[in-house]
């Protein structure tokens, strides 16, 4: 007779199986962008900024566990290829400078974006209707996971 896994055994078994096949969907999402005008660090940020507008570079540094010269390298790039613009807040400290998307960021992130769900759907009709549906009951499940 088989013993039942304790609910942290099991977890770890399916941490185990699901890691590697997320590893290599998201692997292929990225590969498959048309566009190499961005590195793929790039358009994270570009993503963040647009989630998080007036984000400052150490904020962002920090939410990416990344040092800050390296962030604002990637930002000054951005800025020059007119994705990124920097604005003061109309109060507080003047210093601090903000980061926002411009009508280019904003489109380059939709065009990413299109780009991956593009990817993903022809990778999904290849899969029989009960793996489709299979995948789709999961969604509410992966959604609650917090990592």
């Amino acid at each position: 007779m088989t013993a039942t896994p304790s609910p942290q055994d099991d977890a770890w078994q399916l941490a185990e199986q699901l890691r590697p096949a997320l590893h290599r969907l998201i692997r292929q999402l990225k590969r498959g962008l048309d566009d190499a005008a961005i590195t793929p660090l790039q358009g994270l940020l570009l993503v963040t900024i647009l989630e998080q507008p007036g984000i400052g570079v150490g904020e962002l540094a920090q939410r990416e566990r990344l040092r800050s010269p390296t962030i604002s390298g990637h930002i000054k790039g951005l800025e020059a290829a007119g994705l990124v613009s920097r604005t003061t807040p109309g109060s507080g400290d003047r210093r601090r400078v903000g980061l926002q998307l411009t009508p280019q960021g904003h489109a380059m992130v939709e065009t990413m974006r299109r780009q991956r769900t593009d990817r993903l759907a022809q990778a999904l009709a290849k899969l029989p209707p009960a793996s489709r549906e299979a995948i789709r009951a999961a969604i509410p499940a992966l959604n609650e996971l917090d990592a």
